[in-house]
């Protein structure tokens, strides 16, 4: 009993800490609430249950739902992008530059310069053109001179479109392939949950049998008490005889109560392990019989040779990692990729517009606006652009060198791991193989126990209700049975956890109905 109890800690303690506190929880949103109605469950049903219910699953399948958000997001930067901008500009102390003056305007004219034949040629009625006569030049320093008003106001749309990135085509595919992942990555939880339903479904099976035995034993031992207490009331057995037998029925009704909590406890193991609420009945409909037969008819498989046929791409670890590889291909094609130019088609357009005040800005005055002595007041103009911009890479110190270096490594690693994945593979096929093979010798051992210690229980009872046997022989053979009935059970669970263990390896646990 004790050995089967440990049997069971083992199995549930890696997430059943703490599980005492959730049959007073409120079931979290989407969970079936619990109802007084036990809920019939095959294995098959628990493991669709567990499917659909388990919130470490529902936490992984959001994982896919991000994953398309991903692609969708890198998708749209293929897409026309268009901004739109306003900005509002208080040049509370405007810039200023030097300006030489100088060199625009020159000597300033003095006048015009008279000779003896201009006044001849004007006299006889000839046209005149006079020179200027100007004075010597006076250099000037530069002068500084702020160009601009206080207020500056700015509004503009801004559009591009992608024509031709490398980076982007391959980050498509890339995108793609990491939703598969994700896929392929829900697909290995989704079988990591099957396995730890089936271990805790094939316990609550072993432990309800194992108790329903002890109720039939203790009914047997009362009886045998109770003709014990009437024979020592006729005088033909002693009160030895009797304490003895009422010191088994007792350790026997113990070990019931201990075996009743057992039951009790993989129960709520397994309603853990489906994600169902701890409050809800349930009733398993399947048996312990077909579970062997099974396991019996797997090693007949496997002596008979029929087994020897393997795909390691049945494994769902071996199929994330050609996923993972492929990734790595295109992560080295993307890294590759940079040394393509980008071309993109840009555009823009806007009003620009500047004013002493901010009031004045914002009267926005278009080319039709005129002030009060007629002229032109306009303060906002309008400017667009339409242009390709191309980007060649030259030189950037061999960064995108030493970047393609580490994304080859990284795929010679990804690479490495298919060899030593396949030899991890080909280990726990053999190990499962040998221990499946190895616990149904032990079971088949143990039953052909339980059928002598059954027996000889039975002989002894005879022999002492016939008075040629003793009361010590009897609760000898008692104990034996006991012991012989817990190696049993102990070794039939043995054999169902090697039985899914064997599924998983040989990648045949996402189909637990086969």
């Amino acid at each position: 009993m004790k050995k089967a109890f440990r049997l069971l800690l083992l199995v549930a303690a890696p997430g059943f800490l703490g599980l005492h506190t959730l049959s007073a929880q409120t079931p979290s949103t989407g969970q079936p609430v619990a109802t007084s109605t036990p809920m019939a469950l095959s294995l098959q049903q628990a493991i669709n249950y567990a499917l659909q219910n388990k919130s470490t699953l529902q936490a992984t399948r959001i994982n896919e739902k991000v994953a398309q958000a991903r692609v969708g997001e890198i998708r749209a930067t293929g897409l026309p992008q268009v901004n739109a901008s306003a900005t509002v500009t208080d040049n509370y102390k405007l810039q200023r530059s030097l300006v030489d003056f100088g060199a625009f305007g020159g000597p300033q004219l003095e006048g015009a310069t008279l000779t003896q034949a201009d006044i001849n040629a004007a006299q006889s009625g000839q046209q005149v053109t006079l020179q200027p006569a100007y004075r010597e030049a006076v250099p000037m320093p530069p002068q500084p001179l702020a160009f601009g008003l206080q207020w500056q106001g700015n509004g503009s749309v801004q559009a591009s479109q992608m024509l031709f990135n490398g980076s982007y085509l391959l980050g498509l595919k890339a995108a793609k392939v990491y939703e598969a992942l994700s896929v392929k990555q829900t697909q290995q939880s989704e079988i990591e949950v099957m396995e730890q339903v089936s271990k805790a479904y094939y316990s609550t099976l072993v432990a309800r049998e194992r108790l329903q035995l002890l109720a039939r034993n203790v009914q047997r031992l009362d009886t045998l008490l109770y003709q014990t207490k009437q024979t020592f009331e006729e005088g033909f057995v002693e009160k030895l005889d009797v304490d003895r037998l009422q010191v088994q029925v007792n350790n026997l009704k113990i070990e019931q109560q201990n075996a009743q909590r057992l039951v009790d406890l993989s129960v709520a193991l397994l309603k853990f392990q489906m994600g169902l609420d701890q409050r809800q009945p349930v009733e398993l409909t399947d048996n312990l019989d077909g579970a062997v037969v099974d396991a019996e008819t797997e090693r007949q498989r496997l002596n008979a040779g029929l087994s020897t046929d393997f795909n390691y791409s049945n494994r769902i670890e071996y199929s994330v990692l050609e996923t993972q590889r492929d990734l790595a291909v295109l992560d080295v094609r993307n890294r590759r990729s940079g040394y393509l130019p980008t071309l993109n088609a840009v555009a823009s357009y806007g009003f620009i517009g500047s004013d002493r005040t901010l009031g004045g800005l914002m009267e926005f005055r278009g080319p039709n606006s005129r002030a009060e002595s007629g002229f032109l007041n306009q303060n906002w103009f309008g400017f667009g652009n339409i242009g390709l911009q191309l980007q060649i890479p030259i030189f950037d110190g061999f960064r995108k060198k030493y970047s393609i270096e580490q994304g080859k490594l990284a795929l010679e690693q990804v690479n490495k791991g298919f060899t030593t994945l396949q030899q991890s593979i080909d280990l726990q096929r053999a190990q499962t193989q040998t221990t499946l093979q190895n616990t149904l010798d032990v079971l088949a051992n143990q039953k052909a126990n339980l059928d002598l210690a059954t027996n000889v229980a039975r002989v002894a009872k005879i022999k002492f209700q016939e008075g040629v046997g003793s009361n010590l022989e009897v609760i000898t053979a008692e104990t034996d049975l006991r012991q012989a009935q817990t190696n049993y059970y102990a070794a039939l669970y043995d054999v169902l956890v090697a039985k899914v263990d064997y599924n998983k390896a040989s990648g045949s646990l996402s189909t637990p109905g086969k």
